[in-house]
C-alpha cells in the first residue's frame, strides 16, 4: 500500500484530483487538523532520532534557558 498526501489552496483543484482518484479506484481520505498534526509530530520524531542517549540534566538545563 502506498500513501500520498496532497495539500493545496484551491478547493477546485483538489476536488478535481480526488474525483479522478475515485474514478480510477483509488481510496480518498480527508484528514482533519488533529490527524495532520499527528503525522507531522511522528515525522519530526523520526527525523530527530539519533539512537544516542541524551544526558537528562543537560537537556532540562537547556530547555529552561
Amino acid at each position: 500500500m502506498e500513501t500520498v498526501v496532497l495539500h493545496g489552496n484551491s478547493k477546485t483543484d483538489l476536488k478535481l484530483l480526488t474525483d479522478l482518484a475515485k474514478k480510477i479506484g483509488i481510496t480518498v481520505k480527508y484528514l482533519n487538523d488533529d490527524e495532520m498534526e499527528d503525522i507531522s509530530l511522528s515525522n519530526a520524531i523520526k527525523k530527530g532520532r539519533t539512537g544516542k542517549f541524551v544526558d537528562t540534566n543537560n537537556f532540562i538545563e537547556k530547555l529552561s534557558k
